[in-house]
């Protein structure tokens, strides 16, 4: 008995409402492009076991997997065009990733920035905190609705509305480093740094745009290494991975 409470408190969670931020990219694995189902079936996996724990968890998900606004802008095509196409692509993946919840037999709710009532709710805020109160996994898709404007600055805005306590940034890396650590060996890994440096040195793990939106209302990001199986929980019940941006 005593056992078993000891190993309650371990797991006992940091954070009661978290965002999770998906790129579009993890969902596609070690896949070039598009959704590898093994690689969804974990993070859901991953995803519930943290629900369990009674967080109250909302994702928000990108869509680079199938399409990314700007590049479609890069190559001459009219950017809020390219943009509405990179949140069609999102409402895909918050899909996916719904049935891949679905599956395992926990209930979620998809909720888009564009109305699409046959396939999603439209995002409406109270109605977001009550599915979480509920135990709801809550998926925002189509970003904040708006083109020139990434999923990182929707997971921000969403983060704000709903009043989560963090963002949890899932990566293909384990942190924020000052150069690209695929690239350079010696790049050097940030253990903590506070908003305004993630600005000022534009490092690139999110736009300033969102970074000024978290800065503004004080929302942490921990930036971590979704690849690591178990990342998830040990990112909510407070282990020190990855990288913390915060004051």
């Amino acid at each position: 008995m005593g056992q078993s409470g000891e190993v309650d408190s371990l797991r006992s969670p940091k954070y009661k409402r978290i965002i999770l931020k998906l790129s579009g990219e993890a969902l596609s694995g070690n896949d070039s492009y598009g959704i590898n189902p093994e690689t969804l079936s974990t993070i859901a996996a991953q995803v519930i076991e943290v629900a369990q724990l009674g967080v109250e968890v909302a994702i928000v998900v990108g869509g680079g997997n199938i399409w990314r606004g700007v590049a479609g802008s890069a190559k001459g095509m009219d950017r809020a065009t390219a943009d509405f196409m990179g949140m069609l692509a999102t409402v895909i993946n918050a899909l996916a990733l719904q049935d891949a919840l679905e599956s395992k037999d926990y209930p979620t709710r998809v909720m888009s920035a564009i109305e699409m009532r046959e396939v999603a709710e439209p995002y409406i805020r109270r109605r977001a905190i009550r599915h979480l109160e509920k135990g709801r996994v809550v998926i925002f898709a189509a970003g904040t609705g708006n083109p020139y404007f990434s999923t990182d600055t929707a997971a921000a805005l969403r983060s704000a509305e709903i009043e989560a306590e963090v963002i949890l940034m899932a990566k293909k890396v384990d942190g924020i480093y000052d150069s690209d650590p695929v690239v350079n060996p010696e790049a050097k890994k940030f253990t903590a740094l506070d908003y305004i440096d993630v600005i000022n040195m534009g490092l690139g793990v999110m736009d300033s745009t969102a970074a000024s939106l978290c800065m503004d209302n004080n929302i942490p990001i921990i930036v971590f290494d979704l690849n690591q199986q178990g990342n998830i929980l040990k990112a909510v019940i407070g282990e020190k991975i990855g990288t913390y941006v915060g004051r």
